[in-house]
């Protein structure tokens, strides 16, 4: 049943990969900054905090943030307004450090200290989907302990390890595990 699912939606099914709705909530739960970069006060909020400490500033640079200190200054004076393509940059720059500020955080609260968070997995969409070729898959919940793995790859945007992380953990759903590698949405709270 795993991934043989090689031409998803031919018959009309709507989903996601799961991997991929627990990027989307942990991104969710993240708490990013929710005015648009493009808005003075979104671009404003995000280069404060990207720049309040030498910290900040560092990750900022190690994260794609390659510009002067003198270009910083005139940007928060408003007397120069970044391009597109930086804005583009502030914005990767941004979430990228506050998903490695958030992580270790993010990680103790999911981990509960081993007792884990419930997981409530919504299966695919089959309403385009004829009735004789729409299968039983049923809404599900499991409990997951360890997100370690799962958080650090969200963290690194690594997709693929994502993937392989997710996997691990709802193999635990049993034989229909394979069932699950697309869904509507994962939901979980922490």
């Amino acid at each position: 049943m795993p991934e043989r699912n090689i031409e998803f939606g031919k018959y009309g099914a709507r989903g996601i990969k799961g991997h991929e709705a627990v990027a989307r909530q942990l991104d969710a739960l993240a708490g990013y900054i929710a005015t648009p970069v493009t808005a003075r006060r979104g671009l404003l909020a995000r280069l404060h905090y990207l720049t309040r400490t030498d910290h900040a500033r560092a990750a900022a640079r190690t994260a794609g943030l390659t510009v002067t200190d003198r270009t910083l200054r005139a940007w928060l004076a408003g007397t120069r307004t970044p391009s597109r393509k930086n804005l583009e940059r502030i914005e990767q720059a941004y979430r990228t450090v506050r998903r490695e500020n958030i992580a270790r955080y993010l990680t103790a609260r999911l981990n509960r200290e081993g007792r884990g968070t419930r997981v409530e997995i919504h299966p695919i969409n089959q309403s385009q989907v004829d009735r004789p070729r729409q299968r039983v898959v049923e809404f599900r919940t499991m409990n997951v302990r360890r997100w370690d793995r799962i958080v650090q790859a969200w963290v690194a945007g690594d997709d693929q390890e994502l993937d392989d992380a997710w996997g691990d953990q709802i193999v635990d759903l049993g034989s229909q595990w394979g069932q699950y590698e697309y869904v509507t949405n994962v939901g979980f709270a922490a």
